[in-house]
């Protein structure tokens, strides 16, 4: 019995130190939330004074500097409610999302690679950091897969909305003939969980393949077998991790990734079974498409979802999908 307790406190089934990580995620969310009210307090406070001010004095400066002062105001004011909307369980957590390229080779593994430079720019834009943890790389351009962390307040929160199938239509850069193609790249978005207690891993369910990375980097990488693979036997589930750099560490960010699908698989279950409870005709799917991005004939990006859409696929690219996000978690509150 003490050999179990402490193979699972190596393996970081329910350690002290993970336990006060969730605290510390908790302390921070709440901190957040004051100082959030605080600045928007301030920001009131400024427009009633220059309100005050302008009743004194017709300044054209200050009535420009109010009118900027409101927008920015009414900009955070939306923030706030839509942090409100995120009281899911794991809404605070940081976010693991993985792309895959679908059916069409090289034209849907550059469309993959678009995705996550997507990502990526609204992480920039947004203030979250971004670390790579998994990448097969295709084998003319772009990308079979990748998987990476988002972390930030509410990272999990606002790109839970991003999980399904985006599709892209457009003159493929690949084909001599200049004729249109369709490609599929599918996303899926999980919470980071470090432990959850009504999830139990037994050692002898896990299998544990090592690999050397094969990504570029420097001394250590593709010269040791640092890279690990684990497939959860009764679930046949498989995460891998290569970017760290032990073996130790790969297992543990990999072991990460497994709580976080397991947890997933359970929350889908449930939600089937209510369902079936309900009676309810519509099939639950994460996997279903859910936006289209036309560059040609014309330029349109469309969420199948809420009927959200902007024609302006240059800045959606560039990471501008606040709108889309913001729209989905207003519609899924109101159904709940």
């Amino acid at each position: 019995m003490e050999e179990l307790k402490k193979e699972q406190l190596s393996d970081g089934f329910f350690s002290d130190a993970k336990r006060v990580s969730k605290v510390g995620r908790e302390i921070k969310l709440y901190e957040h939330k004051i100082e959030q009210d605080k600045n928007l307090q301030v920001e009131i406070d400024n427009c009633d004074t220059m309100i005050e001010l302008l009743q004194e004095n017709d300044d054209k400066a200050l009535f420009d500097e109010l009118n900027q002062t409101l927008k920015k105001l009414e900009s955070n004011l939306e923030n706030a409610k839509l942090e409100n909307l995120l009281s899911g369980k794991y809404d605070n957590y940081n976010a693991i999302m993985t792309l895959h390229a679908g059916a069409g080779g090289t034209e849907a593994q550059d469309w993959t690679d678009m995705l996550y430079r997507m990502y990526c720019m609204y992480a920039e834009k947004n203030g979250f950091k971004i670390k790579v943890l998994d990448v097969l790389d295709g084998e003319e351009a772009g990308l079979k897969s990748i998987s990476f962390l988002i972390s930030g307040e509410y990272a999990y929160g606002y790109l839970k909305a991003e999980k399904g199938v985006h599709r892209l239509v457009r003159i493929s850069p690949f084909d001599a003939n200049a004729r249109r193609h369709t490609s599929f790249a599918s996303v899926e978005v999980m919470p980071e969980i470090e432990d959850a207690p009504d999830i139990v891993i037994r050692p002898e369910d896990l299998k544990v393949d090592t690999y050397r990375s094969s990504g570029a980097g420097g001394q250590h990488v593709n010269k040791t077998e640092s890279a690990i693979r684990i497939t959860h036997i009764p679930t046949g589930i498989v995460v891998s991790c290569q970017t760290e750099r032990s073996q130790v560490q790969n297992r543990e960010t990999a072991m990460k990734m497994l709580y976080s699908k397991l947890v997933e698989k359970q929350e889908l279950e449930e939600m089937e079974k209510l369902a079936s409870i309900r009676g309810d005709v519509k099939k639950i799917e994460w996997g279903s498409q859910i936006r289209s991005y036309v560059f040609c004939p014309y330029t349109l990006v469309k969420d199948h979802r809420t009927g959200y859409e902007t024609s302006d696929i240059q800045a959606v690219m560039n990471g501008d999908i606040q709108g889309f996000i913001n729209e989905y978690l207003k519609r899924t509150s109101v159904k709940k």
